[in-house]
């Protein structure tokens, strides 16, 4: 699971940050994510294979094809959200927090405690309902900011309470 210390992680400004991760201990976040984004995928899946099914019933059994290609895309769209949810994994620093996401388009967000201007919490009926939240981390210019989806609740409160309080404090010059 993830590393059950919220401490950062005492290391040298920007040593061990790589795309690849370092020898740095990355949590990732929570497999309810993935459910979050799988019943979200069914939702919409849903309403093109019942048209296809009902189409191919009245009109012509060729139309079994659009049921068949909605299945392949949810198919892949299910390996695809396991995929992406499994790559996404972040890490607190002495300086800053970074945040690691994608397989085939990596990004690494590196976000300054300095730079910190507030960070949101937020959580829908689905995201509630499976005890996750995402965190959004803003500072003064809107590309230097980060999200972190799926964090359990608690995590992602206690996660806010470190942020804001190392931000003050090196704002504060502490």
């Amino acid at each position: 699971m993830s590393d059950p210390s919220p401490h950062p992680v005492e290391t040298g400004p920007g040593a061990g940050v790589t795309l690849h991760g370092g020898d740095l201990a990355w949590r990732p976040v929570s497999r309810s994510l993935v459910t979050a984004r799988l019943l979200v995928l069914g939702i919409v899946l849903a309403v093109p294979l019942v048209v296809g099914v009902v189409l191919a019933l009245v009109l012509t059994p060729w139309l079994w094809a659009v049921p068949a290609a909605v299945v392949l895309v949810g198919a892949w769209g299910a390996w695809l959200v396991t995929r992406q949810v499994s790559a996404i994994s972040w890490v607190e620093l002495d300086e800053e927090i970074v945040i690691r996401k994608g397989r085939l388009f990596r990004t690494l967000v590196s976000v300054p405690y300095g730079r910190l201007q507030y960070v949101d919490i937020q959580s829908g009926p689905l995201a509630r309902a499976l005890g996750i939240a995402s965190c959004e981390i803003h500072t003064a210019s809107p590309e230097s900011g980060g999200s972190l989806p799926g964090l359990p609740v608690d995590d992602a409160e206690a996660l806010r309470t470190r942020l804001s309080a190392r931000g003050e404090a090196q704002r504060a010059g502490l």
